[in-house]
């Protein structure tokens, strides 16, 4: 570290999403002079804040899982979170409705949880109890290889950690899908729809993700669902105060025109006509959208191209002037024919008349983001990544669908309870985050070498360096930070 800091070496990094914070708070503590350009005016990336008259959104990830990542660069950085960020675990990690009347909350104590699904779902209690364990095995023989570590690495695979992986393999579910294994570990179709849904955490189709997936589950109930005090964005503020405060600048409303590649070696970057210097260059930024705009003089890896971009999202922020006591923080409306709509989704890039409905809603547990009496409702429902549909027309057509579904199930009318309005599609998605297409996690991970190798966090260039959710180990708040984590740990 002291060699560095002797050197004043520069880094350069492009984005202030979750990814780009992390990778420039461990780039300062390496002793490196940090500069952070944004296009957008403020950091987030896809985790944001908007204000609708009284009402108060998140604008992107809603589930707080693993805290501990967080906590890590406080750590790091000798700084007491306590005075940057707090958090509250919730005892629900998500309330279930069904067509047919069946509603259940998924708690994250044992107890609690198999007391509650004893009057749903009886003959399978025990079941569900065996399935989290395996998720924890999973998640235990896995996370030290396929999350922390490199896999386009040959010292990751020279590591005593690799060993337990490669023995407990024959368990890991890699040769089949989430849904075959879900299918074959539960007897109610209702618990095996449960449990496939946490393929859409990474963008991905249930039929298809390897049943590796099923470790998710562990993150969300084993290890815990947790929201920040004051909503998501409180990561953001968080993340960035304590940047700033060890010394990392950033640059807002600056987007970065090109990255000066010479002689095969990072030079800098390109910024409203004027060369910058840097000794490294990580990218926050969609790896499509880097090479397509920002590496236009790189040869694009074969491996960018042919990778199938996960599933976008129809995002609609209601302001609702009701309380609903039925519902929490995390609830989802199932479709009556799952495997319909993710074929619909991956395969016609078409959204299904009777989507499953998922609504965010804050102000359970955040007061000021709605006033009394009142709900602000993130609702979601997952649609195929953009290519030339009609995104008016299907907005139209599944804003409909949604709310006959809701009020159906609610028995109330939605609609006439809706105050204030906005909403995001892939192309606002794409336009505000620069996604590619829309695709909330870069690509989808329908295939074992989609799940596993997606693309490196180095490249062939030497000093530039690939952060966030189109990279590995993936999308989602835990694994962009731990992709900053690996990319960071590369850097001699």
């Amino acid at each position: 570290m002291d060699s560095f800091m002797k050197q004043s070496k520069k880094a350069i990094v492009i984005g202030a999403g979750i990814a780009g914070l992390a990778s420039a708070i461990r780039l300062k503590l390496k002793g490196f002079e940090v500069n952070v350009y944004e296009a957008q005016p403020q950091p987030g990336g896809k985790l944001n804040r908007i204000k609708i008259g009284g009402y108060s959104f998140d604008t992107g990830p809603s589930l707080f899982t693993m805290p501990h990542f967080i906590e890590e660069l406080f750590d790091l950085a000798g700084k007491d979170i306590s005075n940057y960020f707090s958090y509250i675990k919730s005892d629900i990690a998500c309330h279930y409705f069904f067509e047919d009347g069946t509603r259940f909350n998924f708690y994250t104590d044992a107890h609690r949880r198999k007391k509650e699904f004893n009057n749903v779902f009886s003959d399978d209690v025990e079941n569900i109890e065996r399935y989290l364990t395996k998720s924890a095995y999973i998640y235990e023989k896995t996370k030290k290889t396929f999350l922390e570590k490199s896999l386009h690495k040959i010292n990751t695979y020279l590591n005593k950690d690799i060993l337990s992986t490669i023995f407990a393999i024959p368990n890991l579910g890699l040769f089949t899908t989430l849904h075959r294994r879900n299918k074959k570990s539960f007897k109610n179709k209702k618990l095996v729809q449960v449990f496939d849904r946490y393929a859409t955490y990474n963008g991905s189709n249930p039929y298809k993700t390897p049943g590796i997936m099923s470790l998710i589950p562990h993150l969300e109930n084993g290890i815990g669902t947790f929201l920040p005090k004051n909503g998501m964005f409180d990561i953001v503020e968080a993340l960035y105060s304590l940047a700033k405060d060890i010394g990392v600048v950033f640059h807002f409303n600056q987007k970065v025109e090109r990255v000066i590649v010479e002689k095969n070696t990072i030079s800098g970057i390109v910024l409203s006509g004027v060369r910058i210097e840097a000794d490294l260059v990580f990218c926050n930024v969609d790896i499509k959208i880097a090479y397509q705009k920002l590496l236009k003089d790189v040869r694009i890896p074969k491996s960018v191209l042919i990778q199938e971009p996960s599933s976008s999202a129809l995002i609609f922020y209601w302001g609702i002037k009701k309380e609903f006591k039925e519902l929490g923080l995390h609830n989802i409306f199932f479709s009556n024919d799952y495997k319909k709509e993710f074929e619909l989704i991956f395969k016609k890039g078409e959204v299904i008349d009777d989507p499953t409905v998922y609504i965010n809603i804050t102000k359970k547990f955040v007061d000021n983001d709605a006033q009394e009496g009142c709900e602000n409702w993130f609702v979601m429902v997952n649609v195929p990544y953009n290519s030339g549909q009609d995104w008016e027309v299907i907005r139209k057509e599944v804003r409909k669908n949604i709310l006959i579904k809701l009020s159906r199930i609610l028995k109330v009318d939605v609609e006439r309870l809706i105050e204030e309005e906005e909403y995001l599609d892939p192309l606002r998605i794409e336009e505000k985050t620069s996604s590619y297409a829309g695709a909330l996690y870069g690509s989808s991970s329908n295939s074992q070498t989609a799940a596993f190798f997606r693309n490196p966090n180095f490249s062939k260039i030497k000093g530039l360096y690939f952060v966030g959710g189109s990279v590995h180990p993936g999308g989602g708040i835990p694994l962009c930070l731990l992709s900053a984590k690996i990319a960071t740990s590369i850097v001699k």
